[in-house]
């Protein structure tokens, strides 16, 4: 037998093979999309609108703008998304762990059969959770070191330019130009951003990076030092003070920046990343630049002290210069020993001037007897024949006085004096010089060859005419 049970029309509570529907039947089959849709509508016709408090879970921004998330409490969960144009009119930033209470109506998404929350606007529930949020920034940024001492930056005394970020339209500038007016006038640019609403914090980071991008010797002058300024208000209306990317931006300036926003008991994260805090925007100003009157009697107080110091140094140096003079002795007395000797001198120098023309005189008297005429004729006759001996000796023993005897020099082609028959052989051709000319000769048979034309005749020396003595250079 076989174990399912009997089915059929014959057993209407029972399951059958095959599904059925009999004529009349109030309940027929339905699609998944039917009962979806059927779902889908009942959810938002009774939670068309609904607010629910709950804590952020999961929060993510898709790249279409959308945003999604959970929002749960201790013991439940419920899914919401917050479509792109919902989602720009944030006045925060949402985070993971923030208690809001979020206003919307229930659908469901049938793709996964699950309900969520379409979400039309988000609040903080209540200020102690917008202080919880404020908080947790904080400490994050801070471990991060955005909040260090030592990232701050020595603010310049007397600031030739200076950057104001604020309302152009509030009382705030109108204060700051005013105090800097009265303190020390200075060139002021005015950045001007929404101080309050959801784009505020955009365009305060945007000023600030705006600032810090000009540079030196532009058209637009780089600010020595930078304001960001707000009025007085609630935690509300300053909060785009504490958003991430206003902090950020304040903190990477390479120019200084002084944070006055809010009064004296205000606190923004702007006032932490800041190199200097302002309790108020007037504030700022008197702390940007030093008071000018204050500055020239300063200097006019610290001139008259110059003076004055210069004063007692020329008075100490005279009260000096009178005690070493009484040290010195009198100039008189400095100079007796070299008066005294110069009048010695002034008496023996007619002296010894008469005593050396005496001795001159001596001396050119001795030298005048051996400079008459008579002895100098006769030492120049005896060097001139003393000359003409030498030239005498010179001529005797000149290399061509033997030619004039019928002696020949034999010399080769390059005019080189031969001493030997073997030198001559080796020379093979050879010139002989006699005291008229000079003869081409050959070693051996060969015969000599013609000359063209007689050799030219060297000059000899004319001899000395009888009772005339050579024309000689003098030794005299």
């Amino acid at each position: 037998m076989d174990d399912f049970p009997p089915s059929g029309p014959g057993f209407p509570g029972e399951g059958g093979l095959l599904a059925t529907e009999a004529p009349g039947d109030n309940a027929p089959a339905m699609t998944v999309s039917d009962l979806s849709m059927r779902l889908k509508r009942t959810v938002e016709d009774a939670f068309g609108f609904v607010r629910v408090r709950g804590e952020i879970s999961g929060w993510k921004r898709a790249a279409s703008g959308h945003c999604y998330l959970c929002l749960k409490d201790d013991k439940s969960v419920i899914d919401g998304v917050l479509w792109k144009a919902n989602a720009g009119a944030l006045q925060f930033r949402p985070e993971d762990g923030v208690e809001v209470i979020v206003t919307g109506k229930l659908t469901t998404f049938p793709g996964r059969s699950r309900y969520q929350i379409v979400i039309e606007r988000m609040e903080l529930a209540g200020q102690g959770a917008l202080m919880a949020l404020l908080d947790k920034r904080r400490r994050a940024l801070a471990a991060e070191g955005l909040f260090d001492a030592a990232r701050k930056q020595r603010l310049p005394f007397a600031p030739r330019v200076i950057g104001v970020v604020t309302s152009p339209t509030g009382a705030v500038i109108r204060d700051i130009l005013h105090r800097l007016e009265d303190r020390c006038p200075t060139h002021v640019i005015v950045w001007p951003v929404q101080v309050q609403g959801e784009t505020a914090a955009g365009q305060i980071a945007a000023a600030v990076r705006g600032f810090d991008a000009l540079r030196p010797g532009g058209p637009v002058p780089r600010p020595d030092l930078v304001i960001v300024a707000r009025g007085g208000g609630s935690i509300e209306d300053l909060w785009a003070f504490n958003e991430e990317e206003v902090v950020r931006a304040v903190a990477a300036c390479s120019i200084p920046i002084i944070s006055a926003v809010g009064h004296e008991t205000d606190t923004t994260l702007c006032d932490f990343a800041a190199d200097i805090r302002a309790p108020t925007p007037t504030a700022a100003a008197e702390i940007a630049v030093p008071v000018r009157v204050e500055l020239v009697a300063q200097l006019r107080e610290i001139g008259q002290r110059i003076g004055r110091c210069a004063m007692r140094a020329a008075e100490r140096s005279a009260e000096k210069l009178e005690t070493c003079l009484r040290h010195f002795p009198a100039r008189d007395q400095l100079l007796a020993p070299q008066q005294q000797r110069l009048d010695e001198l002034s008496d023996r120098l007619p002296r010894a001037l008469g005593t050396r023309l005496g001795h001159a005189r001596g001396d050119l008297g001795r030298a005048a007897g051996a400079l008459r005429p008579s002895l100098l004729a006769a030492t120049v006759r005896r060097s001139r024949e003393r000359l003409d001996g030498l030239w005498r000796v010179a001529q005797l023993a000149h290399p061509n006085r033997p030619l004039e005897r019928g002696y020949a020099r034999v010399e080769d082609r390059g005019g080189k004096t031969l001493i030997s028959a073997a030198a001559a052989r080796d020379a093979g051709r050879l010139r002989l010089v006699f005291a008229d000319g000079e003869v081409e000769a050959a070693v051996g048979d060969e015969p000599p060859p013609v000359l063209s034309a007689p050799p030219p005749e060297r000059p000899r020396r004319e001899a000395r005419r009888p009772g005339k003595a050579p024309e000689q250079p003098t030794f005299l």
